[in-house]
This record gives structure tokens, C-alpha cells and sequence, in this order.
């Protein structure tokens, strides 16, 4: 029996944990039960230093993520200042989490799913892929999503998703123009190429991965000099425990380079 009632969890021997969301008769939307296990999950995984790299995706169907399941009743906070954000629990990174993360999106993406997309270090999505914020068009005022999604994306890009809501929906090909993810790839081939990615990663010197993924992620709530003078602080500390860990002339001897897709 899964020790988990929404999602698939699996860590591999090549320091790879995958993260499958499970709830298809839902269309894989995140309900109160996901949010917390996912939350968990994040510590779960920052704590164990066998896992290096994560893939983030979905079980088959017509959606990666509709957001939020609108159908599970949920009681109208009391006090409004005691509201919490999915977001809380939904991102890695604030939740403390700085293993390098690949999403790998499929069909239907939209509104708070958009909490994965904003902090994943690299998104790819198959060509079944497309990508809208339905908020607007339910009378919703659309905040949190698109400001995490204007740090990865066009200020003018952000805001047609968001005004449009449901009119228009952003295509696979769309997406890889916009920012919103860096490689387009066949169904079949999804699942596979996001793995192949995280596992490459994962056979780099975690200290090294880890400290870049932190460094750059933290920068963007500094100003500009703050930011560099903290990234040279993150290579100081960083740097003598990932550098001994690498042979270098070993590593040029036997590189090989990947084409971009």
C-alpha cells in the first residue's frame, strides 16, 4: 500500500526521486490531502542527501494540473489573515527545498498549477501541452500565479494569459517561445526525456547543483549589488566542498556536449 493518497513517490539509485501526481479521476488537481503531503514530501527530500535532482509530473490523461480541485468543499476562512497561500505548501522553494527540480508538463496546465511551474529550475512539456489561467474568466482576481510567473516570463506575455483567461489557450510550441518551459518533446518521449535530464544533473557534485539553484533563486528578492555580494558569500562556502569531489581533467578527457533541443 502507498504510504501517500494522492501522489506516486519513487527514489532512485541514480539519486533521482520522481514525483507523480495521482488523482486522474481529477484530473491530477491538487485537493487539501495533496498540499499536505507535497509539503511534507519537500523536507522529506531536502533532508535526504542520497536524492540530488527531482522530476515533477503527472499520471496520464487529459491534464498535468487543472490547479486547485474547485469541487472539494472547503469552509470559508473565518478570519481572513489566517488564510494561507497553496503556494505555502505546493513550492519547493519555500519550502526550503533546493534540489534541482525538472517539471515535465502534459496536457492540460492551468491556474495553480502554475505554483509548480513558477518554481521549477527546468520545465519541458510534450506537444499534447497548453498552458491558460482561468481565473479571470470566473470572476477571480488572478495575483499569485502570474507574479511568480512574471519572474520567468515577459511582463506582456503574463498579462494576456491572465486578461484572456479561458478565450485563449497557449500551445506547446507557444510556451517554448514565451519562457514558459525550454524543450518540447513527443508524448511517448515525456516521461523519459525529463528523466534524462534529472539524471545528468544528479551525477554532478551536489554541493554544486545545490548551492546554484539556492545563489540564484534567493538573488531575485535582492537588489542587484546585494544579490552579487551574497552570490560571492554562496561560492566561498560552496565551492571548496564541490570542487574536491570533481577530477577535472577526468571530467575534460570524457565530456560530451548535447545538443539543445
Amino acid at each position: 500500500m502507498s504510504e501517500f493518497e494522492t501522489i506516486l513517490y519513487v527514489e532512485g539509485d541514480d539519486h533521482v526521486a520522481t514525483i507523480t501526481l495521482n488523482r486522474p479521476q481529477a484530473m491530477n488537481s491538487f485537493n487539501t490531502v495533496m498540499v499536505r503531503e507535497i509539503k511534507a514530501l519537500w523536507k522529506r527530500i531536502q533532508d535526504n542527501d542520497a536524492i540530488h535532482t527531482v522530476v515533477l509530473r503527472a499520471s496520464p490523461g487529459r491534464a498535468f494540473c487543472p490547479g486547485i480541485d474547485v469541487r472539494e468543499a472547503r469552509p470559508a476562512p473565518t478570519n481572513p489573515w489566517s488564510h494561507l497561500d497553496p503556494g505555502d505548501f505546493l513550492c519547493p522553494k519555500l519550502n526550503g527545498c533546493w534540489k534541482p527540480m525538472i517539471t515535465a508538463v502534459h496536457g492540460m496546465c492551468a491556474g495553480g498549477a502554475f505554483y509548480f511551474l513558477n518554481e521549477s529550475d527546468i520545465v519541458i512539456c510534450s506537444e499534447d501541452a497548453t498552458f491558460f489561467d482561468p481565473h479571470v474568466t470566473y470572476g477571480m482576481t488572478s495575483s499569485l500565479e502570474p507574479i511568480g510567473m512574471s519572474y520567468r516570463q515577459m511582463l506582456g506575455d503574463v498579462l494576456r494569459m491572465v486578461l484572456l483567461g479561458n478565450d485563449e489557450r497557449i500551445s506547446a510550441q507557444t510556451a517554448l517561445r514565451m519562457g514558459i518551459v525550454s524543450e518540447v518533446t513527443e508524448a511517448d518521449r515525456l516521461w523519459d526525456r525529463a528523466h534524462e535530464l534529472a539524471a545528468r544533473i544528479a551525477q554532478k557534485p551536489a554541493a554544486a547543483t545545490q548551492g546554484s539553484v539556492r545563489a540564484i533563486w534567493e538573488s531575485l528578492d535582492l537588489p542587484r549589488s546585494v544579490a552579487l555580494r551574497t552570490g560571492l558569500k554562496y561560492t566561498q562556502i560552496g565551492n571548496p566542498i564541490g570542487i574536491p569531489m570533481v577530477d577535472r581533467n577526468a571530467v575534460m578527457a570524457g565530456a560530451k556536449t548535447f545538443d539543445v533541443i
